[in-house]
């Protein structure tokens, strides 16, 4: 059964997926997100989203909202952000709208529930748009470790 509603998560996201653009949302970024939201029952909630790209098109994200923490993996397609998640053994499903400041607004709901959440994701740290990237600087040339002759 759990394999099952796994399965239909994954569906769900590559329907999501495939019904837009194949290209990576262009404000997608990785980062740390500021996370506000209702659960279905109405009650509000906040904590954070971690966001690391793995992919073209696909990402890690894990959230932390109070002591609970969420784990799950994404896709990008346009301005659609579409996550698959577990909620202890509970699979669920988040889509979100990325806005060009990068913020995202969505819903989500858990497998086999006929409620939907609602969240908003704010990035808490927004990149430097014009600035060159930073190069790794190469590391001294190691001493030899006895002398020459």
């Amino acid at each position: 059964m759990r394999m099952m509603m796994k399965r239909i998560a994954m569906a769900a996201l590559a329907a999501a997926g495939l019904a837009l653009s194949h290209a990576p949302a262009e404000a997608q970024r990785n980062g740390l997100y500021e996370v506000t939201g209702t659960n279905p029952d109405g009650s509000a909630y906040t904590g954070n989203m971690i966001v690391q790209q793995v992919g073209l098109a696909s990402w890690r994200v894990a959230w932390q909202v109070g002591e609970n923490r969420f784990e799950g993996y994404a896709m990008s397609a346009g301005p659609v952000f579409s996550v698959g998640f577990t909620l202890g053994q509970a699979p669920g499903i988040a889509i979100y709208q990325v806005s060009p400041d990068g913020s995202m607004t969505g819903q989500w709901t858990l497998i086999g529930s006929s409620a939907i959440g609602t969240e908003n994701l704010t990035p808490r740290e927004p990149p430097a748009r014009d600035a060159p990237a930073a190069r790794p600087t190469p590391p001294p040339a190691a001493a030899p470790s006895r002398p020459r002759p």
